[in-house]
């Protein structure tokens, strides 16, 4: 058993039934120490285990698994997690709410490395923070490598910020974080958009809802959107403008435009978002409404929101 995986367990009596470390890694042996012997603990426990990981670190650990990683659900973070919007609702409390009441469940996700662009960030670190409100009282340990050789500075200070334990890269021990502070995270990364540039511009309201799905499907298709992409687009935006005519003051602004290689639609109106975890959470099959916001995260390849006293704009990427 490694030191790191040991503090993970002994870390439970102070932070209660959920555990959120960090865990700090240079090279791929310190990777391997701190995930494999993690998921092998669990597995001995009897523990559901599931590893959410970018495609290159997903290979690595399941070849040093062997036999033990048919025991495992694995998946490819960059797939799964291509919208970090998508990962609580589609990949951790999936995972979670699909087992026993009581068990508790072991993951680990690492949704951001090096590849991740600076328009994705700010919806990564804001999904490292609200994993804590998401998964607060559940028994649950959710781990989170993050490759100091490769990211930023300001992402491994994030990280202090968004969890509550760090384990240092080849250190063992893991320790609480004096800089943790998830709602400050959350706040920090709620920044203005930038201006859509030469963006199709439709205001709505009740009566043009068609219309504006009408629009945004046809600009769609006309910068290179096809098939279930489209289609995808056109259900999205159905969600965001009638969320706006029903929640946010009765109108709206859709914008559609490209940005390399994706079509970008934008629904502004003056309403405001007060819950954080809005579209990030499951909703209960009993539960009338209530998911619009989180279809449009598990459909798009990424969401970028900001709410505020002026209004809240919902921005969404669709690969061509």
């Amino acid at each position: 058993m490694s030191t790191a995986a040991h503090h993970v367990e002994t870390g439970q009596g102070s932070s209660g039934p959920f555990v959120h470390p960090a865990l700090f890694y240079r090279d791929e042996q310190q990777y391997l120490d701190g995930t494999v012997s993690f998921v092998r603990e669990g597995l001995a426990a009897g523990d559901p285990v599931a590893v959410a990981v970018p495609g290159d670190n997903l290979r690595l650990i399941r070849d040093a698994l062997g036999d033990d990683a048919t025991s495992v659900r694995l998946l490819d973070m960059r797939e799964a997690g291509r919208n970090p919007g998508r990962i609580i609702p589609g990949v951790l409390r999936k995972f979670a709410d699909a087992q026993p009441d009581g068990r508790r469940v072991r993951i680990i996700g690492e949704p951001i490395w090096a590849g991740r662009s600076a328009t994705e960030y700010p919806a990564c670190v804001q999904h490292e923070a609200l994993i804590n409100a998401a998964f607060q009282g559940r028994t649950a340990t959710i781990l989170c490598p993050y490759d100091e050789r490769r990211l930023p500075e300001h992402v491994l200070a994030d990280a202090y910020a968004t969890h509550p334990t760090v384990i240092a890269a080849g250190s063992g021990p893991g320790r609480d974080s004096a800089a943790y502070a998830p709602e400050e995270i959350v706040a920090r990364y709620n920044e203005p958009l930038p201006p859509a540039p030469g963006a199709l511009v439709f205001p709505f309201e009740a009566e043009t809802l068609t219309q504006a799905r009408h629009t945004a499907a046809d600009e769609g298709r006309r910068l290179g959107l096809t098939g279930m992409r489209l289609e995808d687009l056109a259900l999205a935006m159905a969600e965001l403008t009638t969320n706006s005519v029903v929640h946010g003051g009765g109108t709206g602004v859709l914008r559609v435009w490209a940005d390399g290689g994706h079509v970008v639609c934008e629904v502004r109106d003056r309403g405001r978002l007060t819950d954080p975890l809005a579209g990030r959470r499951p909703v209960p099959r009993e539960q009338p409404g209530g998911r619009g916001l989180l279809l449009v995260n598990l459909i798009a390849d990424l969401v970028r929101v900001h709410t505020g006293d002026e209004g809240t704009t919902i921005r969404c990427w669709f690969a061509r």
